[in-house]
């Protein structure tokens, strides 16, 4: 590599740091990326849209003086307006939406003083945990390109395990930023419902499920960019509560002695793959060494309503989406427009009524309190991020006919993960555990509401006792 060649050495953090120490200048940064993409994009497809352009006028410009300044990012392809920039939501129905404003949340990376320079692929309408749209093809994992990197931020976590850009944006609406940080070996925290903003276009999304985040090759670059995003934006209709400090003063800080429940059960029942349940049975050992106790409990809550819940409520959104893009295109929008999945979705929705929703929106909160009483007991509760190992690539196919095989796969990426979506806990995927093939294997951590703090400090320090930045992918 030319130009800056340590550049892969340095978390978003650390690159920030030599900016401002003029060791290295933003330019050099943006150059020793996009030649990271240019060579290793080609086979690995994570980013799709190229706007090298934009991240030489925004420092022709001047960069403002933020915490990250110089330091490259992407955005996914959803979830994140950019002004006078191409959004897909990774779909063909949306090849020529070009917005006009920012998202709240981008405007937020912009004054920090990140450098967006391209956008990440993304299942359509990010409604796969596997990143293969009709649109612009599979992104494949860096570490063995015959699997997935997960989805549906499997762009994102992709182009940071390829060395792209430290961290890249993300969201999670069952467990789209931790899944595909599983699959790639990288850490992702869905942080607190409402902790980070959605707007102006929406109050919250998927009901509340969905948060918007990073996934990064460090504890502390997720802890950085949490407190450069969060807290609320005018008309939220609601927030998170307020940390009671810096979320990067909590990385490096005594996490003190914590109660450490595990569970190796799905609440779906769907079968546990033997090296993820070894992963999150050493992990439960290595917390204990660092002085946790640790017992098996879980939350007890109504698995089959709470699915189907889940299900009404992002079918409806998908309906919602699908109705206003038939809108603004003035005509009705035909089942060959969107991808097979995403038609079932959508029509699933059609036959639900406005008092089905209301009643999945009180299944998902009575969830969220079986959580929260949960987490009166416990600080944490460890679990397997995924059932199974990495997904093979076409393993789960959005064009399949098979509406029951596909939604038996979907089944095992999600089983451990959404729950903590409906009940709007944060949740961390670490990177503790390989298989015997050498592919990554995440291990989930969740915490009571509104406690990033306490999962960054364990992050810290389980990232201290087990260093995974070492460990990359062979390109």
């Amino acid at each position: 590599m030319r130009g800056f060649p340590e550049y892969e050495r340095y978390d978003a953090v650390g690159l920030a740091k030599l900016v401002r120490d003029k060791q290295v200048s933003p330019t050099e940064l943006l150059d020793a990326a996009i030649e990271r993409v240019e060579s290793r994009n080609p086979v690995i497809n994570a980013v799709v849209h190229k706007l090298y352009d934009h991240g030489r006028r925004a420092i022709a410009a001047g960069l403002p003086d933020g915490p990250l300044t110089g330091v490259p990012f992407l955005l996914k392809d959803i979830g994140a307006l950019m002004t006078g920039v191409l959004t897909t939501f990774g779909a063909q129905l949306f090849t020529d939406f070009v917005p006009d404003h920012d998202s709240e949340l981008v405007a937020r990376y912009r004054r920090c003083g990140l450098m967006i320079f391209g956008k990440t692929n993304t299942p359509e309408f990010g409604l796969a945990p596997t990143t293969e749209p009709r649109l612009f093809g599979a992104t494949k994992n860096p570490w063995n390109l015959a699997y997935s990197p997960g989805g549906s931020s499997g762009g994102a976590a992709a182009a940071v395990a390829a060395g792209m850009v430290p961290a890249a944006h993300g969201n999670d609406g069952g467990g789209s930023i931790r899944i595909p940080a599983s699959a790639c070996g990288l850490f992702g925290l869905k942080p607190t419902r409402a902790r980070n903003p959605t707007g102006p276009d929406v109050g919250e999304g998927w009901g509340g499920q969905s948060a918007s985040h990073v996934i990064s090759r460090s504890v502390r670059d997720s802890a950085a960019l949490l407190d450069a995003t969060a807290g609320p934006d005018v008309g939220d209709p609601y927030w998170a509560p307020p940390p009671s400090r810096s979320f990067l003063d909590e990385v490096g800080a005594d996490c003190g002695r914590l109660r450490i429940a595990v569970c190796t059960e799905p609440w779906n029942g769907y079968p546990v793959h033997a090296e993820c349940r070894d992963a999150v049975l050493a992990s439960a050992k290595l917390c204990e060494r660092l002085g946790h106790v640790v017992g098996e409990a879980r939350p007890k809550i109504e698995p089959t309503a709470l699915l189907e819940a889940q299900y009404t409520v992002v079918a409806a959104n998908t309906r919602a989406l699908i109705e206003a893009r038939a809108a603004g295109l003035g005509r009705e929008v035909r089942p060959d427009d969107v991808e097979k999945h995403t038609w079932r979705t959508a029509a699933w929705a059609q036959g639900r009524s406005a008092a089905d929703y209301a009643r999945s929106i009180n299944a998902l909160h009575r969830a969220g309190r079986a959580v929260g009483r949960f987490f009166t007991s416990w600080d944490v509760l460890l679990t397997p991020t995924m059932c199974r190992p990495p997904l093979r690539l076409g393993e789960l196919d959005t064009m399949s006919d098979d509406a029951d095989g596909y939604r038996k796969v979907l089944m095992g990426t999600i089983a451990f993960t959404s729950l903590f979506n409906s009940a709007g806990t944060p949740a961390m995927s670490v990177p503790l555990a390989w298989t015997a093939d050498g592919l990554p294997i995440g291990v989930h951590f969740v915490a009571g509401f509104g406690e990033e703090a306490r999962l960054f400090r364990l992050g810290a320090q389980l990232e201290a006792a087990q260093p995974w930045n070492g460990r990359r992918p062979s390109m």
